[in-house]
Formats: structure tokens, C-alpha cells, sequence
């Protein structure tokens, strides 16, 4: 059985866009060529390893293998590349992150920093809703996964290196703004705006609730922080959300915090991966940096 790299990557593109014309823009060559090398593949293993229905792919039995695979042996040969490179005294390479999307008020800065002082380094930046995060963990895509609440189902690694503080939000000039330890049960008559179930917040939220025995009444679930803060912003209802998903001063957005008991939630931010995972000497240097940043963002006026 013969397969060259370059079939394989192809092949992990189609697996991870969904599409031959995507794979073929994402790996440089033509729709024609990528047909051609796909067939040849297929050729090689002896089996169908994708279908096509209703203008959508669909991996065979056999292409979820392969894809499994060949994201091993990519993996693998990335990691020879970059301890060959850190033998030379180099940095370089590529870095693959998922980040969680609350997370992209405080990553993408921090990676600025890092691609500043790594500039060969290229970065491969995935911004997803929790479940998305998860599944990419599932399949080992990334180098590490940034999330506030890692999955229980999963043999991993985390690392906790962040607070992620979630606070009651409410529109600017709420009845509510200027009292101080609000019981949670006084919140009984407001209507929420929260996070799309599965989120990170929104799990964080529904436990907390749950602890001190509260039932919000949830008028709205969406999947973007902006859109809530706009939300709450019109008077449509509190919401819960990360501290960092807000501008220092809230009320530049239409917004103000309220002092409710109990609040806020101390949730975290972890550094995740694989258990058993070979991080990258990239991966590893990128720890250091996350770590770093966060230790000055504690230190920092921000974090208060």
C-alpha cells in the first residue's frame, strides 16, 4: 500500500472541510488535481473511503480510519520537524489551538505577544462553541485546547492557569444597580438571556443555580456574547456572563453589574489535551507563555 504525504494531508483536509473544492484550496492545488490524488488513495487502500450525498462528504468505515491515521503520522512528523528545529536553536513551525469563543476577548492578544516574539511560528487558531472545542479534542486536532470547563468523558490533561470570573449582568440604570448583596431569590421575577445549552457559561451558570436551589426564567438562549450583551443592553433581560467578555468599564456598553450573593462564580480556564500526548517543543513554549500572561494579567489592574 502506497500513500504519499501530500495524499494524506489532502485526504485530512477533505475529512476536516467537508468538501473536495475546500481540501483543494486548503492544501494549494487544483479541484481536478485533488479528484485525482483522492482516487489514487482509494486506489491504494483498496476501499471506498468517502461518499458523497446530497453535495455533502461523508467518511466510509475506512476513510475514519485512515483520517485517524494520518492525523497520528502528520502529527508525529510535526513534532520531528520542530525538535529538529529546537536542536538548531530554532522556533518554528506551526501551532494549532482551539479556543473555547469566550475565550477570544483575552487569546488572540496574548498570541500577538507570541507570534511577536516567534515570528517563523504560524499559528492555526480555531475559535468554537464548547462542543465543537470538544470534538476537535476528541479527535486530537489541536496542539491544546483552551476551555473553562474540560470534559469529564475524556482521559485528558488540564491545567488550570486563569480565573474566569461569571457575573451577573444587567442594563445600565437597572432598579437593581445601586443595592448591595442582592439575594439570588430577589432575581426570581427577572427574565435571563443566557448561553446556548452545552456552552461553558451556560453549564457553569445551571450548576450554580442548581446549588442554591434557583430556577431562573430563561427568555432567551444565544450562542454569541455579543448578542446577549446587546440584549441586555435593550432591557430584555439579566444575563451571566464571563468577566472577560466585558469592557472594563461596562457602562460604555449599555451595561452594569449587579452585587448578587454568591456571586461571582470562580470558574477557571484550563490549558487542555490528550492524556498520553507528546506536546510539541511549539506546544510547550506556548504553555510557558499562557502562563507567563497570565500570572501579568493577575498582577494587572484588568483583573480586579
Amino acid at each position: 500500500m502506497n500513500a504519499t504525504f501530500r495524499q494524506l494531508r489532502l485526504f485530512l483536509a477533505l475529512a476536516d472541510l467537508g468538501s473536495v473544492s475546500a481540501a483543494a484550496r486548503a492544501t494549494h492545488v487544483t479541484q481536478p488535481t485533488a479528484s485525482m490524488q483522492l482516487r489514487e488513495l482509494a486506489d491504494a487502500v483498496g476501499l471506498p473511503l468517502h461518499e458523497v450525498i446530497g453535495k455533502k462528504v461523508y467518511l466510509t468505515a475506512a476513510g475514519e480510519a485512515l483520517a485517524s491515521t494520518a492525523r497520528a503520522m502528520v502529527g508525529e512528523w510535526s513534532l520531528f520537524e520542530q525538535q529538529v528545529a529546537a536542536m538548531k536553536g530554532l522556533h518554528q513551525g506551526r501551532l494549532r489551538v482551539a479556543v473555547v469563543s469566550t475565550a477570544k476577548y483575552f487569546v488572540p492578544r496574548w498570541l500577538g505577544a507570541f507570534c511577536a516574539a516567534h515570528p517563523d511560528v504560524e499559528i492555526a487558531l480555531e475559535i468554537l462553541n464548547r462542543d465543537g472545542v470538544v470534538q476537535r479534542l476528541r479527535r486530537n486536532q489541536d496542539d491544546i485546547s483552551i476551555m473553562s470547563i474540560p470534559p469529564k468523558d475524556l482521559d485528558i490533561e488540564q491545567r488550570e492557569f486563569l480565573p474566569n470570573p461569571l457575573v451577573v449582568v444587567a442594563p445600565w440604570g437597572h432598579p437593581l444597580a445601586s443595592k448591595r448583596a442582592i439575594p439570588l431569590a430577589e432575581l426570581a421575577g427577572e427574565r435571563f438571556i443566557l448561553r446556548e445549552p452545552g456552552s461553558g457559561t451556560r453549564m457553569a451558570a445551571e450548576a450554580h443555580f442548581r446549588a442554591h436551589a434557583f430556577t431562573p426564567q430563561v427568555r432567551l438562549a444565544l450562542g454569541s456574547n455579543e448578542a446577549i450583551k446587546q440584549a441586555v443592553a435593550g432591557g430584555m433581560g439579566l444575563s451571566v456572563l464571563s468577566r472577560h467578555a466585558l469592557a472594563p468599564e461596562p457602562a460604555g456598553e449599555g451595561l452594569c453589574l449587579l452585587d448578587v450573593e454568591d456571586f461571582p462564580i470562580h470558574a477557571s480556564w484550563y490549558i487542555v489535551y490528550l492524556r498520553g500526548k507528546q506536546l510539541s517543543p511549539l506546544a510547550r513554549v506556548f504553555q510557558r507563555h499562557l502562563m507567563a500572561q497570565a500570572q501579568e494579567y493577575r498582577s494587572s489592574d484588568v483583573a480586579c
